[in-house]
């Protein structure tokens, strides 16, 4: 995959991303800085609120890139009954999100920006997913030996609990695994034809 001359980074802590932009061909390096505010307004739509925060990470950046860097920010969040879910902080918040998506389908919306220094572009996408009646047993089991504090919804698709759980997807597979990794390559061509070198000198 040609990127021009535009080094790519990677703004994240996720294995699970590192892994997934990897799969694209594409050389990168990760870089994150620390104490960025992911706060995000009360009264904006859930379906808005993954690529606010992306957006969000990536003006936390921008000042520090240089020229020919191409950042890439991501927020992954899970929504039921138009509620966020986000990380849970404990075991019991964790079985709280996970009895809420019980039997339910719910949202997963991975909002992206690409930027580099004086250009951004930003964009979300929407998987729907479907979890069979999960028993209070299957809760316990999978917290207790995976414990799915980093991920929002309190789950990875990717683990014991998508193999059991989960019983339709419509959309796309690596988006609920945190990166739209389709949509990211076909983006980053359309941004990098769009915004040569010279204009993210400006």
């Amino acid at each position: 995959m040609v990127m021009l001359d535009y080094k790519i980074i990677l703004a994240s802590n996720s294995p699970r991303r590192r892994e997934l932009l990897a799969g694209l061909g594409v050389e990168f390096e990760v870089r994150v800085l620390p104490g960025i505010d992911e706060s995000y307004p009360p009264t904006l739509p859930a379906a808005e609120t993954a690529e606010y925060i992306a957006r969000k990470k990536a003006q936390a950046y921008q000042r520090v890139m240089a020229a020919d860097e191409l950042l890439i920010t991501a927020d992954t969040v899970v929504i039921v009954d138009d509620e966020v879910l986000g990380k849970p902080a404990n075991g019991q918040e964790a079985r709280d999100m996970l009895m809420k998506l019980s039997g339910r389908t719910h949202q997963v919306i991975t909002g992206v920006c690409l930027t580099c220094r004086d250009k951004s572009h930003h964009f979300s996408v929407k998987t729907d997913v479907t979890f069979k009646p999960l028993t209070e047993e299957e809760i316990t089991y999978y917290i207790e030996n995976y414990k799915p504090f980093d991920k929002a919804g309190a789950y990875g698709i990717q683990e014991w609990i998508g193999y059991i759980g989960c019983t339709g997807l419509h959309g796309s597979y690596y988006n609920v695994m945190g990166l739209p990794v389709q949509r990211i390559y076909t983006e980053l061509q359309e941004f990098t034809r769009r915004h040569s070198l010279p204009d993210c000198r400006q």
